[in-house]
């Protein structure tokens, strides 16, 4: 059984539909996995075959309109009669089902976030081109999948839909090898540098944090604005931007941390409702955290005792919760670390995606 995943990225840093591919691949499922070239195009290797569609766009709008054209092409020449389809997210939901219909086929939905409630699309004309594709493509899906509790009752409450089926997404369990310590101290962020993701007030936070540095792990378009921040604060020799990592280099970087930090803003219900990886990816690392306070988040920081919830954004109080993970040390938060990552991981999670891919197979044997 053939299964052909498609996304709209570069493919090297989504551990997400890696992690998919990976489950499927390992059960029998003959995986091809299509992305594009936007943002580069890095080497990579991968145990299934791999296409990366060249984008003559320099515009991301005009690189989503290029490449739904050219996905519905690529899907269409690798697809047969005996193939599920797997698009994630709104940008390659409309070829896939337009050619599921076409060919007779199944099709699964991952939706990675609520793309419609993204905080770079609020107030823009776009928002209603994307909205008009979510509501007219979604409750279309028999399959769909997406990250989190909150998430799936969004969907259920806005198109009246069956709840989807929630695989959230966690790293895989790593070996625990002792706790690692830094000197100075690593406050560590890890992901993307773009709006609304509270990076601005982590590095004003720096002001008022002795003998400790903040680690920025990511890339992104909002890069030099950040930097620009901490020249005027005052704090650059306190903030190290580490760019674009692949995950095994950041896998070596996480377990040097004291203290993770998650803590994006309320500017959308796609982050609002969101379980961020990097929480999972800090706890797998035996890294304390300190998160937003929103219902995912805080609810694995309550259940598990694995570190401090903000009640707001202020850089004052930010760095008052820093400090209060950084003097209790990671060693007191070990414990609840241990349970944290026995029960966080994508092994707990995996039977999910086999289960609905099972289903969908039995469609076409």
């Amino acid at each position: 059984m053939k299964v052909i995943v498609s996304v709209f990225n570069n493919l090297v840093t989504d551990q997400r539909v890696e992690k998919v591919c990976k489950t499927l691949s390992d059960n029998g499922y003959q995986v091809i996995l299509i992305g594009n070239d936007w943002l580069g195009a890095p080497e990579m290797s991968r145990p299934y075959p791999v296409i990366r569609i060249p984008l003559k766009a320099k515009v991301l709008r005009r690189a989503y309109i290029e490449f739904q054209k050219k996905l519905y092409h690529e899907v269409l020449k690798n697809a047969d009669n005996k193939t599920i389809l797997l698009a994630n997210d709104l940008e390659t939901i409309m070829p896939n089902y337009l050619i599921s219909r076409k060919l007779k086929i199944p099709m699964v939905f991952d939706s990675h976030e609520i793309f419609t409630e993204m905080p770079t699309i609020q107030g823009r004309w776009v928002k209603k081109v994307w909205k008009v594709i979510e509501k007219n493509f979604v409750p279309k899906m028999k399959r769909m999948i997406t990250a989190s509790d909150s998430y799936a009752g969004w969907f259920v409450q806005e198109y009246s839909i069956r709840r989807p089926t929630v695989v959230r997404n966690l790293p895989r369990k790593i070996t625990f090898e002792g706790a690692a310590d830094h000197f100075p101290k690593i406050i560590l962020y890890q992901g993307w540098l773009n709006y609304s993701r509270g990076i601005d007030k982590a590095i004003l936070a720096m002001q008022f944090i002795d003998d400790a540095e903040l680690w920025i792990a990511g890339g992104g378009p909002l890069e030099s604005e950040f930097r620009a921040i901490a020249d005027r604060a005052g704090v650059s020799a306190k903030v190290k931007f580490l760019g674009k990592l692949v995950p095994e280099e950041l896998r070596k970087i996480t377990p040097l941390a004291a203290v993770g930090i998650s803590v994006e803003e309320n500017n959308g219900l796609s982050y609002y409702y969101s379980l961020p990886n990097k929480i999972s990816d800090y706890i797998q690392s035996r890294v304390p955290v300190v998160v937003s306070d929103f219902p995912e988040m805080r609810s694995i920081v309550k259940e598990f005792g694995v570190g401090e919830v903000l009640e707001n954004h202020t850089p004052e109080h930010l760095a008052e919760n820093l400090k209060k993970v950084l003097t209790n040390g990671k060693a007191s938060y070990l414990h609840h670390l241990n349970v944290a990552a026995d029960e966080l991981c994508w092994e707990n999670e995996e039977s999910k995606i086999i289960g609905i891919f099972s289903d969908a197979a039995r469609e076409i044997l």
